[in-house]
């Protein structure tokens, strides 16, 4: 019998700072997070980064929590709710951080009878802190726990049309009657994860090599992938060019990431005169800590202190009914439905 496994990335257990750093040690001690040498890693994360940033993120986190948890493990959860009622054959919810985690969201399905797994990335780009990662972590746990079990997985969906027009679809229901520009925040990553998921080692991260047609390349660089989905979208708005701008958010440390910065952007746009804007982040298919408290509360503010007047946040495809049934149709696609 086939099975489905949604994974997305994955959160605290709790606001405190304890489930914080936790969590935020799991994260960041991945090698394809931090992609250092295991001891320069430790050393990084044990003695810069968790001293101080639970802390941090832990009020962060403390300003979006809901009644029944983390937004982004209650989105996915109904989600998961939503599909299951949908299909015959079992559904499971898994985290790449966290709980739930991979082995039991395996685990479940395998009890249920389930010999051959579908596992679902919830990211519509491809990289190696994602994608990449998902991948690696469910054979791990595959080859070590349930060496009987045949697992597949669903490729970066970022240039299907019809999920293209459901994104595009969410933002139009949302942007507001007027304004001055709609901003595309995707979630950075380095610069060097670009060059290391390329397989032609052509990667320039330049205005050229991600705008080639046919490139093979692209199936593994997020930054095409990214500019891919804002033009596709500004197209299906009907927006003009000057009507839209991308930029990345979340960055770590000092060495280059991915540019421009959401919130150096954020920082210059009213003295470019656009004092309106409304902002969507399509790295991310539900709303978590990086668009509820970074995007919409913070950078929120850096907007309208540096002059800005109106800041409307676009929320994430969520329960979307039309994402709900894009991903069944997919679903139901593996399965032979």
């Amino acid at each position: 019998m086939k099975g489905i496994l949604l994974v997305n990335l994955g959160s605290p257990k709790s606001t405190s700072e304890e489930d914080v750093r936790t969590y935020l040690r799991e994260f960041l001690m991945d090698k394809r997070v931090i992609d250092a040498p295991w001891l320069i890693r430790k050393m990084v994360v044990e003695c810069k980064i968790l001293p101080k940033r639970p802390k941090d993120s832990a009020h962060a986190y403390q300003k979006i929590w809901w009644d029944e948890g983390s937004p982004l493990v209650v989105i996915s959860r109904r989600i998961t709710e939503k599909i299951q009622k949908r299909v015959k054959n079992p559904v499971e919810l898994a985290m790449r951080y966290q709980e739930p985690s991979i082995k039991d969201g395996l685990q479940k399905l395998t009890d249920k009878g389930v010999s051959e797994v579908l596992v679902i990335p919830l990211y519509p780009q491809y990289a190696m802190s994602t994608t990449e990662t998902v991948i690696e972590k469910a054979e791990e746990v595959q080859k070590k726990y349930f060496p009987e079990l045949n697992l597949s997985f669903f490729s970066p969906f970022y240039n299907d049309e019809k999920y293209l027009q459901v994104l595009s679809d969410n933002i139009k229901e949302q942007l507001p009657e007027n304004f001055d520009l709609l901003l595309f925040s995707y979630h950075g990553v380095p610069e060097r994860h670009i060059f290391k998921t390329d397989p032609s080692r052509q990667c320039q991260i330049d205005n050229n090599c991600c705008f080639e047609t046919r490139k093979a390349s692209h199936k593994y660089c997020y930054r095409h992938q990214c500019y891919y989905i804002t033009e596709k979208i500004r197209k299906k708005l009907g927006l003009e060019k000057s009507k839209v701008k991308q930029s990345f958010q979340s960055r770590l440390g000092r060495e280059p990431w991915l540019q421009p910065y959401t919130d150096k952007t954020m920082e210059k746009l009213p003295s470019e005169g656009i004092t309106k804007i409304a902002v969507v982040a399509p790295s991310f298919v539900s709303d978590c800590l990086e668009t509820l408290e970074e995007l919409a509360i913070a950078d929120k503010e850096l907007f309208i202190n540096n002059g800005g007047e109106e800041f409307h946040y676009i929320k994430c495809l969520n329960e979307n009914e039309n994402w709900v049934n894009w991903l069944t149709e997919k679903i139901n696609n593996y399965l032979g439905k």
